[in-house]
């Protein structure tokens, strides 16, 4: 007798909690109730906010119509050589001779590279290309090479005429 009991009082109870466990619903009745909430945080991250935001100002104004951008380009190949001396020297002449354009120097060992200008137009590579083996500034050969390359857009021209006045 005291099993049967004890059977049904565990039986009962298990579907009590059973109806309990499936009969859970959220009512708000109460909707008045303000909360306040308290950040704590590090000065850190306000001072790493504000530089980022510097960061991405500077950013945006070299990416405007009046900074550098990059596009599909050339440069001429004007040595690749071992002899450090001999590259300083070429690099020298050429920025002399050319100042407005830029010289890139890379090292891939064991030879030194350097490639010159930023040509978006083939016809001006090819002129500069006549100039330096003119000039004699190299004894080998001047090759043409695709590659990206800086190029800083030029103002409109309504722009200039208002900015003229």
């Amino acid at each position: 007798m005291k099993k049967n009991k004890l059977i049904f009082l565990f039986f009962g109870m298990l579907c009590y909690a059973s109806k309990l466990s499936f009969a859970q619903e959220v009512v708000a009745k109460d909707t008045s109730i303000e909360a306040k909430t308290t950040i704590i945080k590090d000065a850190r991250i306000d001072m790493l906010g504000q530089k980022q935001n510097e960061l991405n100002i500077k950013n945006a104004a070299n990416n405007s119509d009046y900074g550098p951008r990059a596009a599909k380009g050339y440069r001429l190949m004007v040595l690749s050589s071992n002899d450090r001396d001999l590259a300083m020297k070429v690099r020298a002449k050429l920025l002399q001779r050319f100042p407005e354009q830029k010289v890139y120097m890379t090292f891939l060992a064991p030879y030194i590279k350097l490639k010159f200008g930023n040509f978006v137009d083939k016809g001006d590579a090819d002129r500069y290309k006549k100039m330096i083996k003119q000039a004699g500034i190299v004894s080998t050969n001047v090759y043409l090479v695709p590659e990206i390359v800086e190029v800083k857009p030029v103002k409109d021209k309504d722009k200039e005429k208002e900015e003229d006045k």
